[in-house]
């Protein structure tokens, strides 16, 4: 009986030492995820429009072109561009993203922001206030090692 209470101690101590060789790997696995080995893409559509439509009563609501859009992830801002002359914008792809920030993204945690008012492509709409809108995950490829991960911008509002 004594030996098989020995035995049973053994088994457990080699499974709590396997959990504990194991867990860093894991870590290290997830940090390789969201570490070097993604390619991170955003981009969007901004439109002269307070909520982000693209038409209002079968009318097709214009491009906001040639404004700069900010990306700002937990209140930081961290990159810049400008919107095409279809409204378009594209921050350039980038695998150098330090893990917290592609937490962030992850997590919903960056955000677009219009810094021009939106009275600068239609006089009748408000000279204040920001467009913002969430960015989301459009989806993942893993190709040849690499994960590409696609945001979008979710609907602009104004704030």
């Amino acid at each position: 009986m004594a030996m098989f209470i020995k035995n049973k101690n053994m088994a457990f101590s080699l499974i709590l030492t396997c959990f504990i060789v194991v867990s860093p790997m894991a870590n290290a696995q997830i940090g390789g995820l969201l570490g070097l080995t993604n390619i991170v893409n955003i981009q969007g559509l901004v439109t002269c429009s307070i909520n982000g439509s693209v038409s209002t009563n079968g009318t097709v609501i214009p491009p906001f072109a040639g404004v700069p859009v900010l990306l700002q992830c937990a209140g930081q801002n961290v990159s810049t561009t400008t919107t095409g002359a279809n409204g378009v914008f594209s921050f350039p792809p980038t695998t150098v993203l330090p893990v917290s920030l592609l937490s962030t993204l992850l997590g919903s945690g960056c955000r677009v922001i219009v810094t021009a008012p939106l009275s600068r492509c239609n006089a009748s709409l408000p000279t204040n206030g920001l467009l913002t809108a969430p960015l989301n995950l459009a989806g993942t490829i893993v190709t040849g090692g690499i994960n590409i991960l696609q945001f979008v911008n979710g609907l602009f509002r104004l704030i």
